[in-house]
Protein backbone atom coordinates (compact mmCIF):
# COMPACT_ATOMS: atom_id res chain seq x y z
CA UNK A 1 0.00 0.00 0.00
CA UNK A 2 1.39 3.59 -0.99
CA UNK A 3 1.77 5.76 1.63
CA UNK A 4 0.29 8.90 1.16
CA UNK A 5 1.34 10.70 4.51
CA UNK A 6 -2.33 10.11 5.37
CA UNK A 7 -2.31 6.83 7.62
CA UNK A 8 -3.12 8.64 10.64
CA UNK A 9 -6.83 10.23 8.83
CA UNK A 10 -10.01 10.02 11.20
CA UNK A 11 -12.32 7.77 9.15
CA UNK A 12 -16.24 6.99 9.75
CA UNK A 13 -18.12 7.51 12.08
CA UNK A 14 -15.82 9.76 14.05
CA UNK A 15 -15.05 11.64 10.75
CA UNK A 16 -18.65 12.71 10.90
CA UNK A 17 -18.71 13.14 14.26
CA UNK A 18 -15.84 15.33 13.94
CA UNK A 19 -17.64 17.60 11.11
CA UNK A 20 -20.69 17.81 12.85
CA UNK A 21 -19.23 19.07 16.04
CA UNK A 22 -17.38 21.88 13.90
CA UNK A 23 -20.87 22.55 12.37
CA UNK A 24 -22.26 22.86 16.13
CA UNK A 25 -19.45 24.90 17.25
CA UNK A 26 -19.82 26.98 13.88
CA UNK A 27 -23.94 27.55 14.65
CA UNK A 28 -23.45 28.00 18.47
CA UNK A 29 -20.14 30.43 18.27
CA UNK A 30 -23.13 32.83 15.37
CA UNK A 31 -25.49 32.62 18.14
CA UNK A 32 -23.31 33.58 20.61
CA UNK A 33 -22.37 36.62 18.38
CA UNK A 34 -25.69 37.40 17.57
CA UNK A 35 -26.32 38.19 21.27
CA UNK A 36 -23.95 40.58 21.85
CA UNK A 37 -25.34 43.12 18.99
CA UNK A 38 -21.98 43.85 17.48
CA UNK A 39 -21.45 44.05 13.57
CA UNK A 40 -21.96 41.51 11.28
CA UNK A 41 -20.24 43.26 8.86
CA UNK A 42 -16.69 42.53 11.02
CA UNK A 43 -17.61 38.70 11.60
CA UNK A 44 -17.60 38.38 7.70
CA UNK A 45 -14.68 40.08 7.54
CA UNK A 46 -12.90 38.47 10.06
CA UNK A 47 -13.84 35.24 9.66
CA UNK A 48 -11.13 34.12 6.72
CA UNK A 49 -8.10 36.19 9.24
CA UNK A 50 -6.83 32.60 10.76
CA UNK A 51 -6.12 31.51 7.51
CA UNK A 52 -3.33 33.93 7.24
CA UNK A 53 -1.66 31.14 9.32
CA UNK A 54 -0.79 29.63 6.04
CA UNK A 55 1.37 31.66 5.36
CA UNK A 56 4.20 29.39 6.92
CA UNK A 57 4.00 27.39 4.03
CA UNK A 58 5.89 29.47 2.22
CA UNK A 59 9.10 28.25 4.24
CA UNK A 60 7.84 24.70 3.69
CA UNK A 61 5.61 22.09 4.95
CA UNK A 62 6.90 21.59 8.52
CA UNK A 63 6.88 25.33 9.50
CA UNK A 64 3.22 25.66 7.74
CA UNK A 65 1.76 22.64 9.59
CA UNK A 66 2.69 24.33 12.69
CA UNK A 67 1.27 27.65 12.25
CA UNK A 68 -1.58 26.17 10.25
CA UNK A 69 -1.82 23.85 13.62
CA UNK A 70 -1.47 26.18 15.90
CA UNK A 71 -4.51 28.84 14.77
CA UNK A 72 -6.82 26.16 14.10
CA UNK A 73 -7.10 24.57 17.33
CA UNK A 74 -10.06 25.43 19.97
CA UNK A 75 -7.18 26.54 22.62
CA UNK A 76 -6.10 29.78 21.74
CA UNK A 77 -10.03 31.52 20.94
CA UNK A 78 -10.69 29.51 24.17
CA UNK A 79 -7.40 31.50 26.00
CA UNK A 80 -8.90 34.80 23.93
CA UNK A 81 -12.56 34.05 25.46
CA UNK A 82 -10.89 33.97 29.04
CA UNK A 83 -9.21 37.03 28.98
CA UNK A 84 -12.62 38.63 27.66
CA UNK A 85 -14.38 37.45 30.54
CA UNK A 86 -11.72 38.88 32.91
CA UNK A 87 -11.41 42.00 30.97
CA UNK A 88 -15.67 42.59 30.37
CA UNK A 89 -14.28 43.20 26.60
CA UNK A 90 -17.07 42.47 24.30
CA UNK A 91 -14.52 43.15 21.10
CA UNK A 92 -12.38 40.66 22.39
CA UNK A 93 -15.24 38.35 23.65
CA UNK A 94 -16.72 39.05 19.52
CA UNK A 95 -12.86 37.93 18.66
CA UNK A 96 -12.74 34.95 19.81
CA UNK A 97 -16.47 33.64 18.58
CA UNK A 98 -15.39 34.71 15.32
CA UNK A 99 -12.03 32.38 15.42
CA UNK A 100 -14.45 29.73 17.04
CA UNK A 101 -16.55 29.71 14.09
CA UNK A 102 -13.53 29.60 11.42
CA UNK A 103 -11.93 26.48 13.07
CA UNK A 104 -15.66 25.06 13.47
CA UNK A 105 -17.00 25.88 9.75
CA UNK A 106 -12.82 24.47 8.46
CA UNK A 107 -14.03 20.96 10.45
CA UNK A 108 -17.52 21.00 8.76
CA UNK A 109 -15.98 21.76 5.48
CA UNK A 110 -13.52 18.78 6.51
CA UNK A 111 -10.59 20.59 6.58
CA UNK A 112 -8.37 19.30 9.43
CA UNK A 113 -5.24 20.05 11.47
CA UNK A 114 -2.62 19.46 9.22
CA UNK A 115 0.44 16.85 8.81
CA UNK A 116 3.80 18.31 8.39
CA UNK A 117 3.94 16.52 4.95
CA UNK A 118 1.64 18.42 2.84
CA UNK A 119 -0.58 21.07 3.48
CA UNK A 120 -3.33 18.31 1.74
CA UNK A 121 -2.86 15.41 4.67
CA UNK A 122 -4.74 16.25 7.84
CA UNK A 123 -6.48 13.94 10.70
CA UNK A 124 -9.71 14.74 8.76
CA UNK A 125 -8.37 13.03 5.07
CA UNK A 126 -6.74 14.23 2.36
CA UNK A 127 -8.38 17.31 0.50
CA UNK A 128 -8.06 18.46 -2.96
CA UNK A 129 -7.31 16.56 -5.75
CA UNK A 130 -5.85 13.10 -5.29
Amino acid sequence: MQDDGNEGAVRGLPRLLLRTEGGVLLVASALLYAGLGVSWVAFVVLLLVPDVAMLGYMRGSRLGAVTYNLAHTYAPPAALALIAALTGSNATYACALIWVAHIGMDRLLGYGLKYPTSFQHTHLGTIGRR
